[in-house]
Order: structure tokens, then C-alpha cells, then sequence
């Protein structure tokens, strides 16, 4: 999956004491797109050598001893000239640029910088919000309010019928390939909660032994993923939620077709269930 990077290690401690040296790089957005250069299926971030200015730039995390730092504003014009553009952080996935590290690594910068951004003024004052000094957080100096990145709990949903799992495609969306139901917890819902509402509502389908799988951080939606396999309970017919998904279908092992990568939760559970390894519970 995509966190499964070794034998690189994400350091992802907070430290207000890192600087920016030799070989640290430097993530730049606009959006959802990320400023890099593109090599051959392979992309590059500026590195702080590339850069004429270091002030205001905030520490994230590390890659193995390399450091990376968000900045807030602009690409300056220390990198005119020197081929970076900014690339839409889904399409670098879906036109195979690499290597997986950096993927990584680039969507759970996207994730910090979402909230830095997002949080600029405190929600119960209206006031400007400051870094804390002491762990990632952001402060609001009038009304003491603490911010912490926002994590969102959703599930991946395997739902079988003996030898078949059901397979889906989302409405709305360009993305080619097949996936499992999924769908974001509610309030005062439990995991399990979540994948029984979610089949019924994309599907119409009522299930039963409810198993815990292997979860996932997808930064992209700021999601923590819980993978779930259950069990179809009685009629199979699918009735789709037209509005969520466009294809509804059963599919037997040797039929599953997985994702162009092994990046997501969702593929790995439907290779699981392909080679007969998912927990039968």
C-alpha cells in the first residue's frame, strides 16, 4: 500500500528546532497541485539549495535523513527557468510518476498544507492563528484554542457471497478501475456501524459477520481507512445508489480485476480476496 515504503522510514515528528540544509527539500502548492520537476516517470521537489530565500518555511517531517519543509507562499523566482511546474497531486498517480516514497510522502504534505491553510483564522474568535512552539498545532493567541490536524475516519468494505465480492465503480469520477463500497463514519457511529449503513445505502444489500481487515492513512480525503470484509445476509439482488456509483457487480476470484498499482486498501483486499486470503472469520 502506499504508506509501505521500506526500506524508507517517514519520521513524522513534530520539531521546531529543524532548518532547512544541504539536500532538504521544499513542498510548494497551489491548490491540489504541487510544484515538481518531471524526470521519466519519476518527479523532483526544489531542494533548498534551489531556493535564495528560507525564511517562513515550516518543518513537516523527514524521509529517512532528509527533511521537508512546506512553504506558505509562492514559487519564488529563484525557480524560474530551472523546470518546475505545478502538477495536480491525483494525476501524478494516475500517469504512473514516482517513486512510491515521494508519493507518499507528497500527499501527506498535501494533507498539512490543507490545514495550514485552512486555519489561518481561529473558528470561535475570528482571530489570526499562530504555530505552537511546543507540537504540531496551530493557537489562536486571543481564545486559547488549540487546532489539530483533522483526521477522518472512514471504511473500506469487502462484501462477499461465498466464491464472489461484489465490485463498484464510483459516479461522477473519471477513475477507470473497479473498487470496493466505501464511505465516511458518522457521528456516534462505530466502524461497523458505518460498513452495514454505507452497503445499504450504495447497494440495498443487508450483511452480517462484520471483520476487521488492516487499516490505511489516505491523505488525499484526510482519511484514516479501516478495511472491513463481511458477508452478504440473505437477497444478493444489487440495488444501486445511482447518485454514488455508476456499476454494481458480483464478481468471482478469478474475475476480480485489480488497480493499475498497489497503492490503496482497496486493491490490496481485492487481491486478497483473488488468491482466497481474506479472513473468513
Amino acid at each position: 500500500m502506499i504508506q509501505d515504503i521500506g526500506p524508507h522510514r517517514l519520521h513524522n515528528e513534530y520539531r521546531t528546532d529543524r532548518r532547512p540544509g544541504a539536500g532538504d527539500q521544499v513542498f510548494f502548492f497551489e491548490g491540489r497541485s504541487l510544484l515538481v520537476r518531471l524526470g521519466e516517470r519519476a518527479f523532483s521537489l526544489p531542494s533548498a539549495e534551489d531556493l535564495g530565500d528560507l525564511e517562513g518555511l515550516i518543518y513537516l517531517f523527514a524521509l529517512d535523513d532528509t527533511a521537508f519543509f512546506l512553504s506558505p507562499g509562492p514559487c519564488p523566482a529563484s525557480l524560474s527557468g530551472k523546470g518546475f511546474v505545478y502538477k495536480d497531486v491525483r494525476s501524478l498517480r494516475q500517469e504512473g510518476y514516482g517513486p512510491k516514497e515521494m508519493y507518499f510522502v507528497s500527499l501527506t504534505a498535501l494533507q498539512l498544507s490543507s490545514w495550514y491553510r485552512d486555519n489561518r483564522f481561529c473558528g470561535t474568535c475570528g482571530h489570526t492563528t499562530v504555530l505552537s512552539d511546543k507540537e504540531r498545532a496551530i493557537v489562536c493567541p486571543a481564545c486559547g484554542r488549540t487546532i489539530y490536524p483533522r483526521i477522518v475516519p472512514a471504511v473500506i468494505v469487502g462484501v462477499t457471497d461465498g466464491d464472489r465480492i461484489l465490485m463498484t465503480k464510483y459516479a461522477g469520477r473519471s477513475i477507470p478501475f473497479y473498487a470496493l463500497i466505501a464511505g465516511f463514519t458518522e457521528i456516534g457511529e462505530t466502524f461497523e456501524e458505518t460498513v452495514a449503513r454505507e452497503v445499504m445505502e450504495e447497494v440495498g444489500l443487508k450483511v452480517r459477520n462484520i471483520r476487521y481487515y488492516k487499516s490505511q492513512p489516505w491523505a488525499i480525503a484526510d482519511d484514516i481507512l479501516a478495511g472491513f470484509y463481511c458477508d452478504v445476509d440473505g437477497d444478493t439482488t444489487i440495488r444501486l445508489d445511482t447518485s454514488e456509483l455508476k456499476e454494481g457487480v458480483w464478481m468471482k476470484r478469478e474475475e476480480v480485476i485489480l488497480q493499475p498499482d498497489d497503492y490503496s486498501l482497496t486493491n490490496e483486499m481485492m487481491l486478497m480476496f483473488k488468491e482466497g486470503r481474506e479472513p473468513r472469520g
